[in-house]
């Protein structure tokens, strides 16, 4: 058994709003012996409350250290790009001092590669470094990374980073290509997010308030975050074709928050968009009941090819809730989707294209049936948690 030491600034539990990987994980791994400490940050979706700049919890026998260090999706990229540097700094002490047999750094942001390099270089200790988005490509290809410089910088730190990796976990196979185009000699595994079959369930026992909102609903649901790279302005083009095609019956449920929800809500106010509901952010056990009353859901990016290769939790939550997915990306995404019957895509920014998918899936009940049956097994057989988790722990170096 190994002392596995993680540097991730997004750990939350299903308490939260947020994508519970390493509470998942790091659990599992306990459980099977290992000694687990997690050295995180206060991510503003999280359930974990400080009580001072360091505050240590014990989650299910991991151990986990949270520095007071707010992140969110709806601050500047000055202050997110401070609050990234900030926490890989201090981060470095931790690398130094506590005990571990092995370092496991989870990217974004790729400055968690700091703490782990050091661990690496001056104590020996063997570095998994977990890369859950390309960086600097997404941040080239979005405009938010354009001086040379920095971007000469940036590849610079990304490849040194998977060149002393003993080994690199990647999300999805989009994500394992663009590290060996980078490294080619790079040992890459591939584990994806993983889907909680337990939480998320075709049959879940819904509370009555949620069952009563929907009721008389075709309900399209998207569960995600409101931000500039998921394309979640579309949403309100897809309401606005529904509206267009008398589509009554039919309303788009949003669960999230982001940079982007103001002006989505500010566009459907001036729309008159009655079929548009914003519930903000919700603790993944609600998250999980609207689950069970949407009739399909929507997984949604801009259409940046990086982006194809993102590993989104909404895709996951979905499958294991058996519903249908209606996803807007190229790549494995809708490789997977047509692979297995579990979804359908349409063209990013066609919001008639996405309205089209919408209403064949509602006046097709069998054909929905038949694809929810398939997100269900498709989950169990390809993303269980606990067969992903045993795979991760061994990608340990012995």
């Amino acid at each position: 058994m190994a002392k596995v030491l993680i540097f991730y600034q997004y750990y939350c539990t299903p308490k939260g709003s947020w994508g519970t990987r390493y509470y998942e994980f790091s659990r599992r791994w306990a459980a099977a012996g290992h000694d687990v400490t997690v050295v995180t940050s206060i991510y503003d979706k999280s359930d974990l409350v400080p009580r001072g700049f360091v505050t240590r919890f014990d989650i299910e026998g991991a151990r986990i250290v949270a520095m007071n260090l707010v992140l969110s999706n709806k601050h500047g990229a000055l202050r997110r790009m401070w609050t990234f540097l900030l926490f890989s700094l201090l981060s470095c002490w931790y690398a130094l001092t506590l005990p571990a047999d092995v370092v496991v750094a989870s990217s974004g942001p790729i400055t968690v590669g700091v703490p782990g390099l050091l661990a690496c270089w001056l104590r020996g200790k063997p570095l998994v470094f977990e890369v859950r988005d390309l960086w600097p490509a997404g941040a080239i290809e979005t405009g938010m990374l354009r001086a040379p410089w920095a971007i000469a910088v940036a590849k610079w730190f990304e490849k040194l980073c998977y060149r002393n990796a003993s080994t690199v976990v990647a999300l999805s196979p989009g994500m394992a290509e663009g590290v060996t185009r980078v490294w080619p000699d790079a040992k890459v595994v591939t584990i994806p997010n993983a889907a909680d079959l337990d939480l998320f369930h075709p049959g879940l026992a819904v509370p009555e308030a949620i069952r009563a909102a929907a009721a008389g609903k075709f309900v399209v649901l998207y569960a995600g975050t409101l931000g500039r790279a998921n394309g979640t302005l579309e949403l309100v083009d897809i309401a606005s074709e529904l509206v267009r095609r008398e589509a009554r019956d039919v309303e788009i449920v949003v669960i999230g928050d982001g940079a982007e929800r103001a002006r989505m809500e500010t566009l459907a106010r001036e729309r008159g968009l009655g079929n548009l509901r914003f519930l903000g952010k919700l603790p993944k056990t609600e998250v999980a009941a609207w689950h069970a009353v949407a009739a399909i859901t929507l997984c949604l990016f801009k259409p940046y090819p990086v982006l194809a290769t993102c590993s989104p939790n909404k895709l996951f939550d979905s499958l294991a809730a058996g519903r249908p997915v209606v996803n807007n990306t190229d790549g494995w995404m809708r490789d997977m989707l047509d692979r297995t019957g579990s979804g359908v895509s349409y063209h990013a920014g066609d919001a008639r294209e996405a309205a089209d998918r919408v209403l064949a899936l509602r006046d097709d009940p069998v054909r929905r049936a038949a694809m929810s049956t398939a997100a269900r097994d498709t989950a169990a057989r390809e993303f269980a948690r606990d067969r992903l988790a045993i795979e991760f722990a061994e990608a340990f170096p012995r």
